[in-house]
């Protein structure tokens, strides 16, 4: 059990460092969150360029559906209302790279707020329509 957790911990790890990465090699400024995944109060990744901020929640499954917890989600939406930053929610599907859907894209459910694969690759927002053309989601 436990070196499952720390299993899934290192692939969320890495992936966000993947994604701060990315953004960096493309002009931005970037900061990974500290203690981000666990008890988080705000996004994973912070990026600013030309005054332009964004803010990413990252997610690495493997399965059909990523969900996100009620209070995990009233973070995100309390941070997104706070500062304006158009907030995403960052997917990162193996074999298919980053996917990226708003906050208002997740369905609500009374037990998680959710989207399945099939619908975010029918929204098909992907890295470069994110960080050459941000909108306010």
């Amino acid at each position: 059990m436990l070196g499952d957790c720390l299993h899934r911990y290192m692939k969320g790890a890495r992936s966000e460092r993947e994604l701060l990465n990315r953004l960096y090699e493309n002009g931005w400024s970037v900061l990974r969150s500290a203690g981000s995944g666990v008890n988080a109060l705000g996004p994973d990744i912070i990026a600013v360029k030309d005054r332009l901020m964004l803010a990413f929640e990252c997610k690495a499954w493997e399965k059909n559906r990523l969900s996100i917890d009620p209070d995990a989600y009233e973070k995100l939406r309390e941070w997104h209302d706070n500062t304006k930053f158009p907030t995403y929610v960052a997917w990162r599907m193996n074999g298919k790279g980053w996917f990226f859907v708003t906050l208002d894209e997740l369905k609500h459910g009374d037990k998680d707020h959710s989207i399945t694969k099939l619908r975010t690759l029918e929204i098909n927002r992907l890295f470069e329509a994110v960080v050459h053309a941000p909108s306010l989601p």
